[in-house]
């Protein structure tokens, strides 16, 4: 009787959820469900992702488990429910079904480091995309840095004044391509477009603007550019002079800077790397690592003074793979302000405030919507522990411990110094990206932004609100000033309180598992 259980066809509604929107999810079902033979269709709706699949009960079994198994890679699979579906499925085949885009919940996923496959493409002489500094594909590219509301689409991204070619708008509607309904889809025809400028924004001619750019940084110079989430200034890591006169430019003297290499083979040129560094190093978030030097006299010392370790990342965009390729040793590669500052994210805001920095300017035209600085990482013990979350990592997307399913939406604003925020909702966690110091009204306006556009993008309305307990904050002013006028209640929280509390989400500690002592 089991055995005829087994081999007769069956109708199951198959919930998904977790990241699993705008990260080629639907492609892969559509995939994994034509590989088993399995018919019916798979939506985005509001709760994730909606399969109904008709088949033999063990021929669904492994297509669930394949799912699994070849999740995307910037997917995250949190539950997979299963039920029996009473609805007829009227065609044959399996379909991508088109979703009401009233009640889809993108879940935004981090940018993301370039895949195997686009990096394959952007060094292939063959491949239309070849040395197309803009190449991406649902598995890579830029997320949060170009979103501006749900749902996620090309039209509510920077990418809206790109119209897509044919061969783009091709690979767009194919289900069976990479590139199904990646938002940020271009190539050379339609995409955006790199350009070298001198201090005064006058245009710098050249046969190619990168290569160029490589042979000034090679020459001694200092160079702006303008990669995912923001602004950097880079110069040639071994050239002490250079990284001397960044730092008087800049106004920053002594802490370290970020190095960016050409590979990993690279940095253990000069730094120790293990297992757990290397896969935080190659992995799609793609942070800056801090690894133990070999030897400090491999760099300049004024890299980063008085320290035994150094910063390093690898290529993370296109035009960063290509930059890397033109040179033999790293660069640095900080963030495009003055000390203290936000990060510009702007090409006028860059050509301002950068020009007594910067000798040169390699600039792009797609707007940076969201500034998200690098993220910053060290191995600690046997686990890599985020130092700084930006770009990658953020919106950190976190299930919390038993006891927070059915807790209702919080928002709880941060603190004064190094901000960042978070909101609660549905068992979740959802951190923003490191923002900085409130105090700079540049920053203030940042984090204001950033707060509204979470809010969106995760359709979030919080039945209270909660600030730090120091009174001077300006987090928490504007937390009291906003309660009030919204009639919300205000939970004051002693950060220290808000450290442990960390460490026990962290650990998954449940709210109702007891007594704990936090040091």
């Amino acid at each position: 009787m089991n055995d005829l259980a087994e081999h007769a066809t069956c109708t199951r509604s198959i919930r998904v959820r977790g990241l699993v929107q705008g990260v080629g999810f639907r492609p892969t079902v559509w995939r994994l469900a034509h590989d088993h033979g399995v018919s019916g269709d798979v939506r985005n709706d509001g709760d994730g992702v909606l399969i109904h699949a008709r088949a033999t009960s063990n021929v669904l079994d492994r297509f669930v488990a394949s799912l699994r198994a070849n999740r995307p890679p910037l997917a995250r699979i949190d539950d997979i429910e299963q039920r029996p579906f009473d609805g007829n499925i009227t065609h044959d085949g399996f379909h991508i079904a088109q979703s009401d885009a009233t009640q889809v919940s993108t879940g935004i996923v981090p940018d993301a480091a370039t895949c195997p496959d686009c990096l394959r493409e952007l060094m292939d002489p063959a491949d239309r995309r070849f040395r197309y500094p803009f190449t991406n594909c649902t598995h890579c590219g830029p997320r949060l840095s170009i979103v501006r509301g749900i749902p996620y689409d090309r039209a509510s991204t920077s990418m809206a004044g790109f119209a897509l070619c044919e061969d783009c708008r091709r690979e767009y509607q194919d289900p069976a391509d990479r590139r199904f309904h990646a938002q940020p889809n271009a190539c050379g025809k339609c995409g955006p477009q790199v350009a070298l400028l001198d201090q005064n924004g006058k245009r710098i001619e050249s046969d190619d603007a990168i290569k160029r750019s490589a042979a000034l940084l090679a020459a001694g110079g200092i160079v702006a550019i303008k990669g995912l989430g923001g602004i950097h200034l880079a110069c040639d890591a071994g050239n002490a002079a250079s990284v001397a006169l960044l730092r008087q430019r800049k106004q920053r003297d002594r802490k370290p800077l970020a190095l960016m290499a050409r590979d990993l083979e690279q940095i253990r040129d000069y730094c120790r790397v293990d297992a757990a560094e290397a896969a935080a190093l190659t992995g799609p978030a793609a942070p800056i690592v801090v690894l133990d030097a070999r030897q400090a006299d491999l760099l300049p010392g004024a890299i980063a003074p008085g320290q035994r370790r150094w910063g390093f990342m690898l290529p993370y965009s296109p035009l960063h793979h290509l930059l890397m390729a033109e040179l033999g040793r790293p660069i640095v590669l900080t963030s495009g302000n003055l000390s203290d500052e936000p990060q510009c994210i702007d090409n006028a805001e860059a050509l301002d405030r950068l020009k007594g920095i910067a000798d040169a300017f390699l600039l792009h035209d797609r707007p940076i919507e969201n500034r998200i600085d690098d993220s910053v990482v060290r191995r600690m013990g046997d686990r890599i522990q985020i130092l700084r979350r930006g770009r990658g990592y953020a919106p950190g997307h976190i299930p919390l411990p038993p006891g927070f399913a059915d807790h209702p939406p919080l928002l709880a604003l941060g603190g004064e110094l190094k901000n960042t925020f978070c909101l609660l909702k549905d068992g979740h966690a959802i951190l923003s990206q490191h923002m900085g110091d409130l105090e700079d009204a540049r920053t203030y306006a940042d984090y204001r932004h950033n707060i509204a556009l979470y809010r969106t993008l995760f359709d979030h309305a919080p039945s209270a609100l909660a600030v730090d307990q120091h009174p001077e904050y300006l987090s928490s002013k504007l937390g009291h000033r906003w309660a009030a006028e919204q009639r919300l209640p205000v939970l004051e929280v002693q950060h220290h309180h808000a450290h442990i509390a960390a460490c026990l989400a962290d650990n998954a500690v449940g709210l109702n598992d007891g007594p704990v002592i936090g040091i």
